[in-house]
């Protein structure tokens, strides 16, 4: 995924279905910058977070 396609998805009122490495996860934050994404898993494991390359994501 680009950094273009990540700031769309967090400033959509929709529900995006995003990957990361076969995990559905929500987007919480970017840092441009670093080319990271703040995500944590859609399993319910909220308090799990994860800086991830914003390359590795996939919109499902």
């Amino acid at each position: 995924m680009d950094m273009n396609r990540v700031k769309q998805i967090v400033s959509s009122p929709a529900d995006i279905q995003v990957h990361y490495h076969g995990v559905s996860v929500w987007i919480d934050s970017y840092d441009e910058k670093n080319g990271t994404a703040t995500v944590h898993m859609r399993d319910g494991h909220l308090h799990e977070k994860r800086e991830v390359p914003v390359e590795e994501l996939e919109e499902a």
